[in-house]
């Protein structure tokens, strides 16, 4: 592999792509670039806040340190450049904030009980263009339709640009279609460990964006950015490697051939389905698409190949069982969804937890449960204080951080005059 710099990246508190251009040919070491810790005091419109727990804004504002060794470094889409994915520290310990050392933290758990954590990450976004306003729109697509392919859903080639250079820089994409509106589409990335399932996510994500912007298009992953369409989800397909490297969620003799291990692991997640959405669903606009009869992951509930629950099983078993865990907002960080998702499943498992019956209704009226999502980002928020095993488990210093960050933006959104209350009531009053 070629290359005159390196790219370094790592995911922040928000999943943004935090990072360095080292200008550099090549590495046999180690290599360490400092990054300001108060970064972690940041929200989207760069506003820092003071009193945020853990990125010592008022302390100094010292320097964190990304490294990363040989074997991270991996051909970049930029050219002449490798990029690599770095583990942060501050002062020789690992960051309470870091939302990749909260995965790191949920795959030791898993592995203590004897198993290796698998995902296979599904995305969901938008193609938009400029509009005559300063806004986005979605490209024009006449042709598109559901489950599409080629230029009809894809007029701009960006989606084609895209799968070329993935398969190029060796970021494994699986399958890739229209979803149902225009615009939209479904990419796919192939399961692998954990860790490195979501480092393939993380990169992909961030090289799709690029390729976007350069057409001088937003490829957006936002859960509801257009009114009256479809929302993005984030989908996180579970399984577990036993010891002899076999899918432990597989049982031909369990009943719907899962194991008791995958009715554990639902019935942890259902039983923390208040206190997960936040971590899963962390913007104000999340809550726009989470509505009941909207076939999004609403309920506490688990169907078999049911896209009306929250945890979907796919109809295959033996080696490609899984669990289809759908709550996760498109805009959520895939590190903290995951760390929550497996997590919140492992409780399941040591505390056997009984899983509920499959749902057996339709999309729209649910039989087997009543409680759902909260409603919007304040009372998840809530919920997720209140659950203080998921919390423990995630860890206390990474949840106290989320939630000042959190609830510092349900604030900034609950004082800000939207352009809707102008719209609907300026001429009226």
């Amino acid at each position: 592999m070629d290359y005159e710099r390196i790219r370094l990246l790592w995911p922040d508190h928000l999943g943004l792509a935090r990072g360095k251009h080292l200008l550099v040919a090549t590495t046999e070491e180690s290599v360490t670039a400092n990054h300001c810790l108060a970064l972690f005091a940041l929200d989207y419109d760069r506003q820092m806040d003071i009193e945020a727990p853990g990125p010592k804004v008022l302390e100094g504002q010292p320097d964190l340190e990304a490294h990363f060794s040989p074997e991270a470094v991996r051909r970049g889409w930029e050219p002449n450049t490798a990029v690599a994915v770095a583990d942060i520290t501050f002062e020789g310990s690992e960051v309470a904030m870091d939302p990749r050392r909260a995965v790191k933290r949920a795959i030791q758990a898993w592995h203590d009980l004897g198993y290796d954590p698998m995902l296979g990450i599904e995305l969901e976004a938008y193609v938009m263009e400029a509009d005559d306003r300063g806004g986005w729109q979605r490209v024009a697509t006449p042709g598109h339709y559901v489950y599409g392919t080629g230029p009809a859903g894809d007029p701009t080639g960006l989606i084609k640009n895209v799968i070329a250079i993935a398969d190029e820089v060796g970021l494994p994409l699986e399958s890739v279609n229209t979803e149902y509106d225009a615009g939209q589409f479904e990419l796919t990335l192939r399961y692998d460990r954990a860790l490195k399932a979501l480092d393939d996510a993380f990169l992909f994500k961030q090289m799709a964006r690029e390729l976007a912007m350069e057409r001088g298009l937003l490829l957006t992953f936002l859960g509801k950015p257009i009114n009256g369409a479809s929302g993005s989800a984030l989908h996180l397909n579970l399984s577990a490697n036993d010891d002899r490297g076999d899918n432990a969620m597989a049982d031909h003799d369990g009943q719907h051939g899962l194991s008791d291990l995958a009715r554990n692991c639902m019935a942890g997640m259902l039983a923390h389905h208040e206190g997960l959405t936040a971590l899963c669903c962390p913007t104000v606009n999340a809550y726009k698409r989470l509505r009941p009869a909207e076939f999004v992951p609403y309920w506490a509930n688990w169907g078999l190949d049911h896209r009306g629950t929250t945890i979907r099983v796919p109809p295959h078993r033996g080696a490609a069982t899984r669990l289809e865990y759908r709550l996760a907002d498109g805009a959520a960080n895939p590190y903290t969804a995951a760390a929550a998702a497996l997590q919140a499943a492992r409780l399941g498992v040591v505390n056997e937890l009984e899983c509920p019956d499959a749902e057996t209704g339709n999309c729209l009226d649910v039989v087997n449960t009543d409680r759902h999502v909260p409603e919007s980002l304040g009372d998840a928020l809530n919920a997720l204080e209140a659950d203080t095993e998921l919390c423990e488990a995630i860890g206390s210093e990474f949840i106290d951080h989320f939630l000042h960050i959190k609830r510092t933006e349900w604030q900034k959104f609950m004082t800000y005059v939207t352009d809707w209350e102008t719209n609907h009531y300026l001429p009226f009053h």
